[in-house]
């Protein structure tokens, strides 16, 4: 596949790209920077043979899309979609029971970014997202993943109900995001699995819904009935976590 470029902005996540040994076409620093994370980033782009470009903070405000460069653009090739195959892949590779995230209507980069991080931190084998209504990978959300889609495959999807009942066939249970649905903890959330989150407006779509085997609940105690999609993710991804490290009584 042939890839557009496109700009990493920020120390950790140009830092985390290097190492991911993404395809670096050059690095702009800003003129006079010496602290740590910028002495690694020349360090180890000398090291890939990637030319560094100096500049003052105008011009890197000029370039910046996002406007928190923090002295730092790399020019890399565009991110690619992962295929499903690559997601079972990764599981195998650690023989683990695959784990995925799915994500039903989330538009907001920032929310991307975040759960993609969660992922990463969670063990999760891959995301999952539909191409229509929803963010895609934008430098946004590579910066908001603190370097994690350097290792989280995402995979995008034309129907996300088709898909499900696709990997259900494969083995995977599926699990939503519901405030009406079974409190998480009653849940068995271990094996080959499927985690979709909604948005925190709509939640998971009806007939998404409906292909999912269970729903899952997150107890609250506050005044108000929902929670920003990626803490949601948060919270029911490390659940996932704590089963699969303690295991679970419950049956499917």
């Amino acid at each position: 596949m042939k890839m557009n470029e496109s700009m990493i902005e920020g120390r950790n996540p140009v830092i985390e790209a290097i190492r991911a040994g993404r395809e670096i076409e050059k690095i702009l620093v800003q003129d006079g920077l010496k602290d740590g994370p910028v002495l690694t980033i020349k360090r180890e782009a000398a090291k890939r043979e990637i030319p560094i470009r100096y500049m003052d903070k105008e011009r890197l405000d000029q370039i910046s899309e996002i406007g928190k460069h923090q002295g730092v653009i790399a020019y890399v090739s565009a991110y690619a979609y992962a295929e499903l195959d690559d997601l079972f892949e990764k599981a195998k590779e650690k023989g683990e029971d695959p784990f995925f995230i799915l994500l039903d209507g989330i538009e907001d980069p920032h929310n991307l970014g975040a759960i993609i991080r969660t992922a990463n931190l969670s063990g999760a084998h891959g995301v999952i997202i539909p191409k229509n209504r929803a963010a895609s990978l934008t430098a946004t959300v590579a910066r908001t993943s603190a370097g994690a889609l350097n290792y989280t495959p995402v995979v995008q999807v034309t129907n996300l109900t088709r898909t499900i009942e696709d990997l259900k066939k494969r083995g995977l249970w599926f699990v939503c995001a519901d405030m009406n649905g079974t409190v998480m903890y009653n849940l068995n959330l271990t094996g080959p699995l499927g985690l979709v989150i909604g948005n925190e407006g709509e939640g998971v779509s009806r007939l998404v819904r409906e292909a999912c085997d269970m729903k899952a609940a997150i107890p609250m105690k506050g005044d108000i009935d929902s929670l920003n999609a990626s803490v949601a993710a948060g919270i029911l991804a490390y659940e996932v976590v704590r089963q699969r490290i303690g295991g679970s009584n419950t049956g499917k």
